[in-house]
């Protein structure tokens, strides 16, 4: 078996893979990732770690301890597309493993990856297999806190699906304006890369997907494990290389 790692701002993912099919997959809190890893350990072939946050020492010995061929995830390593951000060593580890996911997916199509995290980031990949890069916007639970942070009144509310476009009382108005707000958003960003790329394909994914997979007006294709094959398409370009 094959373990990928992904440490997000929110939560840990991870997933494992045999002969290139995904076989399992859960989630984990940070106090309980070094007992994870244990139990993995001299269980796999390889394993990589992509974190939005620096990797402990201690952490990495662990991943270590999993497989001689482990790898942190990181711009400076190959990847399996060309990159053509301006800043390249500034792209973090979760939007090139999402672009090495829509390869997995869409080989030799363009396609635009849509990540519905705490971010929402959107990432164009050609025909070609250039990555050229995308946008960042805040995620749902970002604006949510925004308006209870930066106003005097407004209450931080809970996520959930808004019960209507017209807001009956100061909770619904919040939930329209932020849920229905990025689902205009989102179709509106569409439209505007289908006008250069008609033919484009789009995948969705991301701890939000739920909030807009079925309500998008564009065509889109709903994944929520993109990062994760991602992770896994680059692990397996490195760990087949000779050590």
């Amino acid at each position: 078996m094959d373990l990928v790692i992904d440490i997000g701002n929110t939560r840990i993912k991870y997933a494992g893979f045999i002969n290139e099919q995904l076989q399992t997959k859960g989630y984990c809190i940070e106090p309980e990732l070094e007992n994870l890893l244990k139990t993995f350990s001299g269980k796999v072939n390889s394993i990589m770690l992509s974190s939005v946050k620096p990797v402990s020492e201690a952490l990495l010995f662990e991943v270590k301890n999993c497989s001689s061929k482990s790898f942190v995830l990181s711009s400076e390593m190959e990847m399996p597309f060309k990159n053509r951000y301006e800043s390249p060593k500034t792209v973090g580890a979760d939007r090139l493993a999402l672009v090495a996911g829509a390869m997995f997916r869409f080989p030799n199509e363009p396609t635009l990856i849509i990540d519905a995290g705490t971010c929402m980031t959107f990432d164009f990949i050609d025909a070609n297999t250039t990555y050229h890069g995308g946008a960042i916007s805040p995620g749902l639970q970002m604006r949510l806190k925004a308006l209870n942070a930066y106003t005097e009144m407004l209450p931080l509310v809970d996520l959930q699906p808004p019960k209507d476009l017209i807001g009956k009382n100061t909770k619904e108005s919040i939930l329209s304006g932020v849920v229905n707000g990025m689902l205009k958003e989102l179709d509106g960003i569409i439209d505007a890369y289908k006008l250069r790329y008609p033919e484009m394909k789009i995948i969705l994914t991301g701890g939000d997907l739920a909030f807009f997979d079925k309500k998008l007006k564009n065509s889109i294709f709903a994944d929520a494990d993109t990062l994760l094959k991602g992770m896994y398409f680059i692990l397996k370009q490195h760990a087949n290389k000779k050590i």
